[in-house]
């Protein structure tokens, strides 16, 4: 992990601090002494406050290869802007660019190459448009855009079109559009709220938009599609939870894609999450040179089912303009799959989906275990290289 900065040690301190606090035992009785809120690492305000977001204050905390830099210098020129928590670079390696922290967070000159099938919106969410900052791509839920900002720009980022463009929150008001339309759609019955990342906002702001989705009678669900339990753990506070807790059903659709993204925070912030009744869902995207070994996503899957994760989907990344030095083959996911099919229980296996360019909507692909179909015979190849028939019941549609 990196080391050397004021910043990162600092959040490196606490987290030694933590340890021993907890290897010591919770004191109680008439020992304890209550603890005085303070601004510090632990603070997510202090770690967005204190985001490096500029090429010279990355090649300061690490050590940038010239790639790196390069990339550093054209992200503050044009292109997806620059920013990482204290927290989160503090989980690289300060002298590999290889590391797979770093191929997330830090810019390269990479991003300056355009490949075919490169796209600005891959996902067609500006066609799909229904109402200003609401996204609907299928008949049954929508996608409310609430904030332009995240904790972490990751490089990958889907819509790295408007992240971080200055916008900041979207207020109530302008959501409003939004809002009618749903309440004129029943039919819309899950929304996911996004951005950006939505847990950036304030309690308050997050609150007051979470409450506004609850008055639409036909709203069921909800879901906080966030990064902050990987990218800034000390988000997800006692406060922040016990305001959205009268909202439920409140889902969270979390974003770990990497073992070295299992940290004693984040480890924590999914506890709070769970423990106060929050589904918790990940979603892990496959990419090249940080996860596109079964060994690794095999790790990171069981250490979030030990969480109470769910691996929900493995998704092939998009094909964002400029990102094609962090994609991979489809074949690369499918030959995954098979790997982890078998070496992982049901429960720690993700499906893995194509979301199609320009907004078709998702695809579930993998491996093919039918080997040949008779009338009444159906031939399977198993995990273990077996070849099984299985026979329809005599009156089987």
């Amino acid at each position: 992990m990196a080391s050397g900065s004021p910043l990162i040690a600092a959040s490196a301190l606490v987290r030694q601090d933590d340890a021993a606090r907890q290897a010591q035992g919770p004191v109680s009785g008439r020992h304890a002494v209550p603890r005085k809120r303070r601004s510090g690492p632990k603070d997510w305000g202090w770690q967005l406050r204190h985001a490096i977001d500029t090429a010279e204050g990355l090649d300061r905390e690490l050590s940038l290869s010239p790639e790196e830099l390069a990339g550093a210098r054209r992200a503050e020129e044009a292109g997806l802007p620059i920013r990482v928590t204290p927290y989160y670079l503090g989980l690289s390696d300060r002298t590999d660019p290889r590391c797979p922290i770093r191929l997330q967070c830090v810019p390269r000159a990479e991003e300056s190459v355009e490949v075919p099938g490169d796209l600005a919106d891959p996902l067609g969410e500006e066609a799909h448009e229904v109402a200003p900052n609401l996204v609907q791509r299928y008949p049954d839920r929508a996608l409310l855009l609430a904030t332009d900002r995240c904790a972490v720009y990751c490089r990958f980022c889907t819509r790295s079109r408007m992240v971080g463009d200055g916008g900041g929150v979207v207020s109530l008001e302008r959501l409003g559009p939004a809002f009618a339309y749903l309440a004129a759609h029943p039919e819309v019955r899950d929304v996911i709220l996004s951005g950006g990342d939505p847990l950036t906002m304030s309690t308050d702001r997050l609150v007051r938009v979470v409450a506004r989705l609850r008055e639409v009678p036909s709203v069921e669900t909800i879901r906080l599609a966030t990064r902050t339990p990987v990218t800034l753990p000390q988000r997800i506070t006692g406060e922040l939870v016990r305001a959205l807790k009268p909202h439920h059903p409140l889902w969270v659709m979390t974003h770990f894609n990497h073992p070295r993204e299992l940290s004693p925070e984040a480890e924590r912030a999914c506890k709070r999450l769970v423990d106060s009744g929050f589904p918790v869902m990940n979603q892990t995207v496959l990419l090249r040179g940080v996860n596109d070994e079964a060994a690794t996503l095999e790790a990171l899957f069981r250490g979030l089912v030990r969480w109470r994760v769910r691996p929900y989907y493995l998704l092939q990344a998009d094909p964002v303009r400029g990102t094609g030095h962090l994609r991979t083959a489809v074949g690369r996911g499918i030959a995954i799959m098979e790997q982890l099919q078998g070496r992982l229980s049901g429960i720690a296996l993700p499906k893995l989906i194509v979301d199609t360019p320009r907004g078709m909507g998702k695809v579930p692909i993998g491996p093919d275990y039918v080997v040949s179909r008779q009338p009444g015979v159906t031939r399977l190849r198993t995990h273990r290289g077996v070849e099984v028939d299985y026979v329809d019941p005599p009156h089987g549609s």
